[in-house]
């Protein structure tokens, strides 16, 4: 399946937690979180427990800091183990308007710049039909990341956003 470990200090010193399933809150273990070691899977992390707050897809891998992870900061709080299917092919359409209005354009594949590629500079819905898809803030896949898995997303807070702005996706492989 998968293991994850949770440092309290960064270079993976101090307290620590490991994980090989889904947790909701492991806050009560570890007061702060400053590296993570990713012994096998694909994981989304947490700011917040249940699953809430900004979110972070890691692979395996070392990341003796938060700024590895584009962390924001030092707080994590639950984490969720990604389940893939081999062999599943990737296909989602985008929206410009909430409830799935306005201009739809379709993706199979990466984009680096929705401006660019689609003329969209937000979107506002989805529905993932195949597929795990990592959106991105900001362009060339960077700034903060939304993990969507097969699924109707009709306002960005279903995909755990504050706000529309994509300006950036890609598939998530495992």
């Amino acid at each position: 399946m998968g293991r994850i470990i949770f440092y309290e200090d960064k270079n993976f010193q101090g307290r620590r937690y490991e994980c090989d399933s889904d947790c909701t809150d492991f806050h009560s273990y570890l007061s702060r979180c400053n590296s993570i070691r990713v012994e096998s899977g694909a994981w989304v992390v947490y700011e917040r427990p249940n699953f809430m707050g900004y979110q972070y897809v890691l692979t395996r891998g070392e990341y003796p800091e938060y700024q590895r992870w584009m962390g924001l900061n030092d707080r994590l709080c639950s984490c969720k183990i990604i389940h893939f299917t081999s062999g599943t092919p990737y296909k989602m359409q985008l929206y410009e308007k909430s409830d799935f209005g306005g201009q739809t354009v379709e993706a199979t594949d990466d984009c680096p710049s929705l401006l660019e590629k689609f003329r969209l500079r937000e979107v506002n819905s989805c529905k993932v039909y195949d597929g795990w898809w990592v959106f991105y803030e900001r362009p060339n896949y960077t700034g903060r990341q939304y993990l969507l898995e097969k699924g109707e997303y009709r306002k960005p807070g279903d995909w755990g956003a504050v706000s529309p702005t994509v300006q950036s996706f890609r598939r998530f492989k495992e």
